[in-house]
């Protein structure tokens, strides 16, 4: 697993600072490890003082769902250019 990233750290002091215990902000932030994921889930906590531990999970499952989308758009959208490019030139011989 890739190291926490400085917003995935910021978010793990927000939410010990929040109270959550830190064995869950823990496996929050291991899993929200970039500051995409991490400042996602920070700009949804900043909508509230304290929620239940499952609707955080619930956020970050959610969070990363839309992150595995985007990735999967971006292989998608990377495999038809190469295969427009195919259909254009054809096999080219060096």
């Amino acid at each position: 697993m890739k190291p926490k990233s400085k917003k995935s750290l910021e978010l793990y002091d927000i939410m010990v600072r929040r109270g959550y215990p830190e064995e869950f902000c823990d496996l929050i932030t291991r899993n929200l490890n970039t500051d995409f994921t991490a400042n996602r889930m920070i700009g949804y906590l900043s909508h509230y003082k304290k929620l239940p531990m499952e609707e955080i999970v619930d956020e970050m499952l959610a969070i990363l769902s839309d992150r595995n989308m985007i990735m999967q758009k971006k292989e998608m959208e990377s495999t038809n250019q190469a295969w427009n490019e195919f259909l254009m030139h054809g096999f080219e011989e060096e």
